[in-house]
């Protein structure tokens, strides 16, 4: 009897505490939800009076009204900026997190110059698992010491070593569109990525992959298909939760890609690593150093060195911001030469009196003689800027144009909207490289255009990008005459991570100076 009574008050104690441990759970959930609720409540309140484009639902906000593909959704940012022009700026729901859009160069300076608001957007969370916390995805102290360390690898007598890289890709580049030329239309997007792509691989880790001649290796493969996998997932909220993730496709396939890559990094890493074992060897002044070599033997203020995993994250973060956003500028480059004549005559002369008949690679001297396709370039990044818009989450409430934005909101800085401000660019959606002659951008105000960001977080790999554009271009059109029959309605603008034509970059080739051969 004793012992089944022993039984029975066990159970009856193990079913109180499993009681007690439900009541506990559910009473820290409702807590929970009580104080999301007051927060968006007080952030509610406190924005109330931020122009919107809409009556905002409870709980939903905008959510209903926005569009979930990547090519509507930017279309339908664009056209708000466009027919809200004259507002400071905008706010959006996104159920109960407060978007605000702005487009106007004062406003933006508020954000982006601003040493304390420098948090990335929480979308960026979905680039951490191939990213980690390198430079483009870190905040706070973190961030402020790698930035620091890694300033001076992208100094410009530092990047000068990589030039030969550079003009050896592009003259790949050039016999690869050889067969193109007198020839239909191609899509020319794939080929210029490629092209990119061989030359941050060889630049940041020292490896020549081959994309070019091997566009279907099995890393090539991983590298485009993380990048559709991350922004597939930063559209559907049923895939932001890690657990439910594995269970679906795009998890699983996640898994595998980031395993292709990590695996890839981590091998060049080690084996450069034991290459370079000497105090000797970091000092050493070898032509075609990498950024790895120099991530290698980067140190701190206090002359700690970077670990395994810390090189690891900048390596990948290279890979990854190092070659969609230059190959995309070349290729609206190219579109814009091809649809404009009279301006790649005037590159085509300028290119003539600094090359002549040769085409030998291209020398540090030559590129900053080119100071027309240097216009050409800006031009074509406030038409078509890379990274279209991109975002900040307020690390505490700020003012802007005389509204109060409270923390935690995102800011959504919308260049593409910001470099079409007739303020400052008049006739903007004309392709004038003259309005960056140093005598018609007097008076321009600074946050007018910021292909590359500004302010504390502005792109350390600017100079690095501007040097790659026109290494590529010179030789392109050293040997090419472009034309390009699309319409701007025909590209399919897609402005997702990167601003990309949907439909692609469809030019014809003429061999240069044919007329004279």
């Amino acid at each position: 009897m004793t012992g089944l009574w022993l039984v029975l008050v066990g159970q009856k104690l193990l079913l109180w505490g499993a009681a007690s441990a439900l009541s506990l759970a559910g009473a820290t959930l409702l807590l929970t939800l009580v104080q999301r609720l007051a927060s968006y409540a007080r952030r509610w309140q406190q924005m109330r009076a931020i122009p919107t484009v809409a009556t905002a639902l409870p709980l939903v906000g905008h959510s209903l009204l926005l569009k979930r593909d990547g090519k509507e959704f930017f279309q339908q940012i664009i056209q708000y900026t466009e027919e809200f022009r004259h507002l400071p700026l905008l706010k959006l729901w996104v159920g109960t997190v407060p978007l605000v859009v702005i487009y106007h160069a004062e406003n933006v300076e508020v954000i982006l110059s601003s040493s304390k608001q420098i948090d990335k957007s929480s979308m960026y969370q979905f680039l951490e698992p191939w990213l980690g916390l390198g430079l483009l995805t870190s905040t706070g102290e973190k961030w402020r010491n790698r930035r620091k360390m890694l300033t001076p690898t992208f100094h410009f007598t530092i990047l000068e070593d990589f030039l030969d890289v550079m003009n050896e890709q592009a003259t790949i580049l050039v016999k690869k569109l050889e067969k193109h030329v007198n020839q239909e239309a191609f899509n020319s997007f794939f080929y210029v990525a490629l092209c990119a792509l061989d030359i941050i691989c060889e630049t940041a880790m020292g490896k020549n992959i081959n994309a070019q001649n091997n566009g279907d290796s099995e890393y090539v493969r991983a590298v485009y298909r993380m990048s559709d996998i991350i922004l597939q997932r930063m559209k559907l909220p049923w895939l932001w939760f890690e657990l439910p993730y594995l269970m679906f496709k795009e998890g699983r396939e996640h898994k595998r890609s980031l395993k292709i890559l990590h695996t890839f990094t981590n091998n060049v890493i080690s084996e450069r690593a034991n290459e370079m074992k000497t105090e000797e060897e970091c000092r050493g002044k070898n032509k075609h150093r990498a950024f790895l070599d120099f991530l290698l033997c980067a140190t701190d203020d206090e002359g700690n060195k970077l670990s395994h995993e810390d090189i690891r994250e900048e390596v990948d973060t290279f890979m990854f911001e190092g070659h969609d956003t230059t190959a995309a500028a070349i290729n609206w480059s190219l579109y814009l030469l091809g649809s404009y004549p009279e301006i790649q005559k005037k590159v085509d002369n300028e290119l003539d009196e600094v090359f002549g008949k040769s085409d030998r690679p291209a020398t540090l001297e030559d590129l900053k003689k080119l100071k027309y396709l240097d216009c050409v370039i800006k031009e074509t990044l406030r038409l078509f800027p890379s990274v279209p818009f991109f975002a900040r989450n307020l690390s505490e409430d700020c003012e802007v144009a005389g509204f109060k934005i409270s923390k935690g909101a995102e800011v959504i800085i919308v260049s593409y909207a910001l470099h079409r401000d007739p303020r400052y660019f008049p006739d903007p959606e004309e392709f004038q490289p003259e309005r960056f002659f140093p005598e018609n951008m007097q008076g321009r105000h600074p946050y007018a255009y910021v292909p590359f960001s500004a302010g504390p977080r502005n792109c350390i790999g600017q100079k690095f990008a501007m040097m790659e554009e026109k290494t590529i271009l010179s030789c392109l059109l050293r040997r090419f005459w472009v034309e390009s029959n699309q319409k701007k309605e025909e590209l399919g603008l897609s402005g997702e991570l990167v601003l990309r034509p949907n439909n692609g970059i469809w030019i014809k080739l003429k061999r240069r100076n044919a007329d004279e051969s």
